[in-house]
């Protein structure tokens, strides 16, 4: 049987803002990758690992999942904690 990871994408290190993290992302696990010690790189026969779907939200990507009978993992993103600060903070203590 099939099994995905369901999850929000994080920003990459490239980003300061949140452009492109709102869509989740449907992703199949992938199954073993042999090393070809030939051409120096990994290898498999699994196809669906190759495969990511994108959703407008958590409850569309759980839908297609249980639509399709794919087992899925649901992972939660971390909820952040914003600090505001002012620039005088800095003089203050």
């Amino acid at each position: 049987m099939k099994t995905a990871r369901i999850y929000l994408p994080t920003k990459s290190a490239m980003q300061s803002g949140k452009g492109k993290s709102e869509k989740w992302v449907l992703e199949y696990v992938s199954q073993k990758s042999k090393y070809n010690p030939l051409m120096g790189w990994e290898s498999s026969k699994d196809t669906n690992s190759q495969i990511k779907l994108n959703f407008s939200s958590k409850e569309q990507a759980i839908e297609y999942a249980n639509k399709n009978n794919i087992k899925y993992k649901l992972i939660e993103p971390n909820k952040k904690k914003f600090v505001i600060k002012s620039y005088a903070d800095n003089f203050l203590n």
